[in-house]
């Protein structure tokens, strides 16, 4: 079931972001914590959708130079400083980032983030998706399942598996994109001992669960020589979900490695307005 959560914002100020966009500072509160973003906004034309951007892993600042590419391509987006980044406020999480309780917290700071667009006068009544790459693949899903509010998920290089498969693969290839990846079959056959996930780090999270609860539409952007995520995993638990009657749809470059955000950007801007306009 998803549970629709209130959070309390307030706009900072408005101003213009060079000669093609607006830009608004904002500021929202989860958990108790307040965050610290900006919404950039296309200045002339249509705004056709509104996403927020979640970040992968580490210490992360809010991301301009992506909020200004969707804005580019007629979606007005919010980045925000993670919990303990930049301006916000909060502790950043760098012993147990992947563990239950960071992964549901930052969640939860996805979702205080939607809200602010949700309620936003320019923003209210478009589709809002999330967005975002790498860890989001996680924390996405999550809050996606938590929050009525979403209608459609974008990510760039998202592992739809768990966090423990995750880790045996980017263990094996020592997280290093290259030419020809292996299989995870072939980094779960390598390891000499069991996996065991510590029981301190809560529930070892699989976001094809989250997925297979969901009735909304997604997309995931795939590198062929990404060494960070089981790809081939990834996309066999994605199929399944598809095969299942849920609204998910993939591209993979061959190409592309785990960062491939600027090369196939466009794709995701492409799906995100088609989305829109058929809603």
């Amino acid at each position: 079931m998803k549970i629709s959560i209130s959070i309390i914002f307030l706009f900072i100020t408005t101003c213009v972001f060079g000669d093609e966009f607006d830009s608004e500072e904002i500021t929202f509160i989860s958990h108790k914590e307040k965050l610290s973003g900006t919404i950039v906004f296309p200045k002339n034309g249509e705004i056709r959708s509104a996403v927020v951007f979640v970040h992968g892993s580490g210490k992360q600042k809010r991301n301009m130079h992506w909020a200004t590419r969707f804005a580019s391509d007629g979606v007005a987006a919010l980045v925000y400083d993670k919990r303990g980044a930049g301006r916000s406020g909060g502790n950043y999480e760098s012993q147990q980032s992947v563990g239950e309780k960071n992964l549901q917290l930052l969640a939860d700071d996805a979702i205080a983030a939607l809200n602010v667009l949700r309620d936003h006068p320019r923003t209210k009544t478009l589709p809002l998706g999330l967005t975002g790459i790498s860890q989001a693949g996680w924390i996405v899903p999550l809050a996606a399942e938590k929050s009525a509010e979403v209608d459609f998920l974008v990510l760039w290089s998202g592992p739809v598996c768990k966090v423990s498969e995750e880790d045996i693969f980017s263990k094996y290839t020592s997280d290093w994109d290259q030419e020809n990846v292996p299989s995870f079959k072939e980094a779960l056959s390598a390891r000499h001992q069991r996996y065991i996930w510590p029981d301190f780090l809560g529930k070892d999270t699989d976001s094809s669960e989250n997925l297979a609860t969901l009735d909304i539409a997604g997309l995931w952007i795939f590198g062929g020589k990404d060494g960070s995520i089981p790809v081939d995993l990834s996309i066999s638990k994605l199929n399944k979900l598809i095969e299942s009657g849920h609204k998910y749809e993939y591209i993979l470059y061959s190409n592309q490695g785990h960062n491939n955000m600027e090369a196939t950007f466009s794709s995701a801007t492409n799906w995100i307005n088609n989305f829109a306009n058929k809603h």
